[in-house]
């Protein structure tokens, strides 16, 4: 029997399975563009794998233990209200010469304490610095290699607690200094006052100062 060879059906089927292989191939496209987006989906899902919360949090603590640890006067409004209504007030006539120097004392020592403490709470954020620009350093590394959406956006959340605190520890050198200015000034005004009333003692007669004849020369 022979074989009848039929060049519009061998054409149709050729067409066929071109159309065929055609489909196939734009399914195969298909999911690997659906693989794709779902990978980039799990990017964009996955988290850092750096976090500076522990080292931020520590810094602050750091910080903030320094300000507790303020001598003589802390950062409280009472107990500053108290303290300067007791120790930088007027000064009282009925107080004795003993009285004045103790408190003249007392308001010194107030005021070296504050000024040791704007020192401490400056070497405190010093030393926050290399901890902070090393982990600035490995924040902006892990921002520039973030493989997606989220990781990005974490890392620049992290870097921007990182400038907050930052910007706090800022806030405590110049809080602290200005408490420390603070203190310089009311002991001052306070001992110009003292220095007024006793002068006014020395002045006044019978009051401890007693008015005589001094031989400088003799014959």
């Amino acid at each position: 029997m022979d074989i009848v060879h039929d060049p519009w059906n061998y054409t149709q089927n050729i067409l066929a399975a071109a159309r065929a292989l055609e489909q196939i191939n734009h399914q195969i496209t298909s999911l690997q563009n659906e693989a794709q987006m779902l990978i980039n989906q799990a990017r964009n899902l996955a988290s850092l794998p750096h976090s500076s919360l522990q080292q931020i949090q520590q810094s602050v603590q750091r910080t903030q233990q320094l300000l507790g640890q303020a001598q003589s006067l802390a950062f409280d409004v009472s107990e500053i209200d108290q303290a300067f209504q007791q120790r930088y007030g007027n000064i009282p006539l009925s107080v004795s010469d003993a009285d004045l120097v103790a408190g003249a004392r007392s308001r010194w020592q107030t005021t070296v304490g504050g000024l040791q403490d704007a020192l401490r709470v400056q070497a405190g954020v010093v030393g926050n610095v290399d901890a902070n620009k090393a982990e600035m350093a490995t924040l902006v590394g892990q921002s520039q290699g973030a493989m997606g959406a989220l990781q990005a956006t974490q890392a620049g959340n992290q870097l921007l607690a990182l400038q907050s605190q930052q910007l706090s520890d800022l806030i405590a050198v110049m809080s602290a200094n200005g408490r420390a200015a603070a203190l310089s000034e009311a002991e001052r005004a306070t001992a110009a006052e003292q220095g007024r009333e006793q002068r006014r003692r020395f002045l006044t007669p019978g009051a401890g100062y007693q008015a005589g004849n001094a031989r400088m020369f003799t014959n």
